[in-house]
């Protein structure tokens, strides 16, 4: 609390010495909501390298990784005010905001990294046009693993999850646990530990990532490998800081986050089978769903997709279109 307290006191002053161009060395901060052992963390702390290797050191980045700073619901808003110039979010986080926000965690819509590529592909330029109108700049996004589900009991359908309380991490996550007969329950990762060991929660639908780095196999036996979708981090940049950049430091910026999201994605790959791998090697039965639970979460599927489109309009009209679904 002192940490953040101290943090915040400075801000002010921090912000002031940003904004001078001409200075020798920018600094920019960046705060990120987990923790430095996760990969996208990673992947981050290389951009940051990135950048002051091609600047030459003009500007810097500071990570504030694990939430220290702000949690991860506060870390757009913090950007986008100017507290920090830099950080990472969970896109579908934004899904209260615009339920555009929402469409890489559609139930079933995009269930390998071939179709999460293409679907970002055609939903990206709007995406950035969110963000451009609320003075935000978006530099990268980088997918997660696929999606499962981890229980201490075994499941067979949904009917084995009824009342089953479920962590819920954004508002499409919370619509399908309600739908499959569960109680979503808001749990930061940071958190998914004690959440477990006090009963706050049953049950989990996360990465192998998230499940590995919260060891999982301390209070679960079963990890469905549902590969319900692919959610994306995007690193988004305060226009503003952005623009008072030289056109050269922009340009190497962007060549970074470039470089970012293509090794982003190789690493989320990898990601996949390495920590799918640890979580079988720590004792959790890694399954596929049943054919029964499979036709069960079809149904949910479509019925998630049409309650989407209705609320998108004709963008997430012509997303699914472009994308070559239509419901």
């Amino acid at each position: 609390m002192r940490v953040k307290f101290f943090f915040i006191m400075l801000l002010p002053v921090l912000l002031v010495s940003c904004s001078k161009q001409d200075s020798d060395n920018i600094v920019w901060h960046m705060p990120t909501p987990y923790p430095e052992g996760v990969f996208h963390t990673q992947n981050i702390y290389q951009f940051v390298q990135d950048i002051q290797q091609l600047t030459d050191n003009m500007l810097s980045i500071r990570v504030h990784s694990g939430a220290l700073v702000f949690k991860h619901p506060e870390i757009k808003r913090a950007v986008r005010t100017g507290q920090v110039q830099i950080g990472e979010i969970l896109m579908s986080l934004l899904g209260n905001e615009d339920p555009l926000f929402q469409v890489d965690v559609l139930p079933l819509l995009a269930t390998d990294y071939t179709q999460a590529q293409k679907l970002w592909q055609v939903s990206r330029v709007k995406i950035e046009g969110i963000l451009e109108a609320q003075n935000l700049k978006l530099l990268f996004a980088v997918p997660w693993p696929p999606q499962g589900l981890y229980t201490k009991q075994k499941i067979e359908s949904l009917e084995d999850m009824q009342g089953m309380k479920i962590r819920a991490y954004n508002a499409m996550l919370s619509r399908l646990v309600e739908l499959m007969g569960g109680i979503p329950t808001t749990i930061q990762a940071s958190e998914i530990p004690q959440a477990f060991s006090t009963g706050v929660i049953d049950a989990m639908m996360t990465s192998p990532s998230t499940g590995v780095s919260s060891q999982a196999w301390d209070y679960v036996e079963y990890y469905y490998d549902f590969q319900a979708w692919i959610p994306k981090n995007m690193v988004i940049v305060n226009k503003q800081f952005f623009d008072m950049l030289t056109p050269s430091l922009q340009d190497k910026v962007m060549q970074a986050a470039q470089a970012a999201e293509e090794r982003g994605w190789k690493l989320s790959e990898k990601e996949t089978l390495d920590k799918t791998k640890i979580l079988t090697n720590h004792g959790i039965q890694v399954l596929p769903p049943s054919e029964t639970l499979r036709d069960e979460l079809r149904q949910i599927r479509q019925m998630m997709a049409e309650e989407w489109q209705n609320k998108t309009g004709i963008t997430g009209e012509e997303v699914l279109t472009e994308y070559g679904e239509k419901y």
